[in-house]
Order: structure tokens, then C-alpha cells, then sequence
């Protein structure tokens, strides 16, 4: 079993952990600007997360008629949703530009891609996520590495706001609508692309670049196979009830249409 002591860094002030597998330090690369742009991130974050919050409440009340004869648990969800899509909308946007538009990964240069990171990825992880994405975003917020693969993982919030809508849709009585048809389709295509393409692309993208990979410290490096395969069997749960789900309104509609 890997024996790991803790102790600190009189010159840096950070903590520095050593393993008898390897060793990193935190000071290296969280150096005190870099940890108030993360504290900065998450603050901007939960206060933007509230004005979302706020805003749907007020914005719904003003245009949407049913919104009024929602229940106080249904205006507490129905809100949430709101500042949820918000957070996906941002998230994933970011993510994609970094990942497919920036030259912060780019394949020509030098540095090996686990190191790769900038002032804006630091951002956008800064801007917590949930569930088992917390965990891997704290990691690779102290050590700087593997930025590449948590904002592949980021992007695939984008998914959210087709969730978010189709909810909507549910408790307003349109089920019945060409919206809610033409989201569900949205839906299992953004989910086809985001969730499962981009998954497998994820794992081909470490396979590839496993020499590198490899220079993750131990715990990071588990968790960097973990995370992903536990998200990628959830997808792929969830992507065959959207199938199932699609399948049946589509063929709801045509017997509805026919008769």
C-alpha cells in the first residue's frame, strides 16, 4: 500500500504531497494568483447561478400564464431549471471553445497535453459542476493537470437544456406538441454526439496519448479512468431510455396523425 506523508512547504506555504509511487506538489502550480481566480470563479458563479435563479422566477411570472398555478415545489424546480440551464449553456460553450477553437490544446505544441491549461480552462472549472465531476475538478484545479479531458466531460452539459425544456414542456401540458417531438429529437442527437461520441473520443484521446497520461500522479490517473467509464455507463443507460422514449412519442404522433 502506498505510504503517503504530508508535510509543508516553509518557502511556498502550500501543501506538498509525497508518495512512495511518485510525488506532486500543489505550490507548483497553485500559486496564490491562481487561487484567487478560483475563489473568484466560484463566488462569480454561485452569484450569476442566483441572478439565474431570480431572474427565471420573475421572467416566468411576467410571460408564462401557468407559471402562477405551479405548486411552491414546482416554482422551486421550475427555477432551478432555469439557472441549471444557464450553467450548462456556459459550461459547455466554454468547453468547446477551449477544447476545439483555442489553441490551448493544440497538437503542435510542445508541452505535453496533460500539462495544457490557461487562465480561462482555470475559470471554467472554477465554476463547480456536481456529483462525481467535483472531485476530479478539485484535482485538476491544484495539480493543473488533465484540463483537456474534464472539459470534454464539461461539454457534455449540453445536453442539459434539451432536459431542462422537455421538463418544462411536461408540467405545461405539451407533451402533445411538435416542440416537445423536435426537442425529444434534439435530445437523443445532442446526447448520441455529446455523451456518447465524445466519450468514446475521450478514451481514444488517452489511449493514444497514454505515455503521457501516465505522468499524472497515481490517484489522478485512477480517477481520470474511473470518472469517465462510470459516466460513460450512466450515459449509455440513460441513452437507451431517451431511445425508448423517442421511439414511443414518435409512434404516438403518427398514430394520433393517421387517425
Amino acid at each position: 500500500m502506498a505510504i503517503m506523508n504530508l508535510r509543508k512547504s516553509e518557502q511556498k506555504g502550500f501543501m506538498e504531497f509525497t508518495y512512495s509511487f511518485g510525488s506532486f506538489s500543489f505550490y507548483e502550480y497553485a500559486s496564490p494568483t491562481k487561487l484567487l481566480l478560483w475563489l473568484t470563479s466560484i463566488f462569480s458563479g454561485i452569484i450569476f447561478c442566483l441572478i439565474a435563479y431570480t431572474s427565471t422566477a420573475v421572467l416566468s411570472s411576467l410571460l408564462i400564464k401557468g407559471y402562477g398555478k405551479l405548486s411552491s415545489a414546482e416554482k422551486i424546480e421550475w427555477n432551478n431549471r432555469g439557472f441549471s440551464t444557464f450553467h450548462a449553456l456556459f459550461v459547455s460553450s466554454a468547453s468547446f471553445y477551449l477544447i476545439f477553437l483555442s489553441d490551448v490544446f493544440n497538437a503542435n505544441s510542445q508541452e505535453v497535453v496533460i500539462n495544457k491549461s490557461s487562465r480561462l480552462s482555470d475559470t471554467v472549472l472554477g465554476v463547480l459542476h456536481h456529483g462525481l465531476s467535483i472531485g476530479s475538478i478539485t484535482l485538476s484545479l491544484l495539480s493543473g493537470q488533465v484540463h483537456i479531458y474534464i472539459l470534454m466531460v464539461l461539454f457534455s452539459e449540453s445536453t442539459t437544456p434539451f432536459v431542462n425544456l422537455r421538463w418544462y414542456l411536461d408540467i405545461a401540458g405539451l407533451k402533445s406538441s411538435k416542440l416537445y417531438i423536435w426537442n425529444g429529437i434534439s435530445l437523443f442527437l445532442g446526447w448520441l454526439v455529446a455523451r456518447i461520441f465524445l466519450f468514446m473520443f475521450l478514451f481514444y484521446h488517452i489511449w493514444t496519448h497514454l505515455v503521457e497520461v501516465q505522468e499524472v500522479f497515481l490517484f489522478g490517473f485512477y480517477t481520470l479512468i474511473m470518472v469517465p467509464s462510470v459516466l460513460a455507463v450512466m450515459n449509455i443507460f440513460w441513452f437507451w431510455k431517451i431511445a425508448k422514449g423517442m421511439v414511443k412519442t414518435l409512434t404516438k404522433a403518427k398514430h394520433n396523425k393517421g387517425a
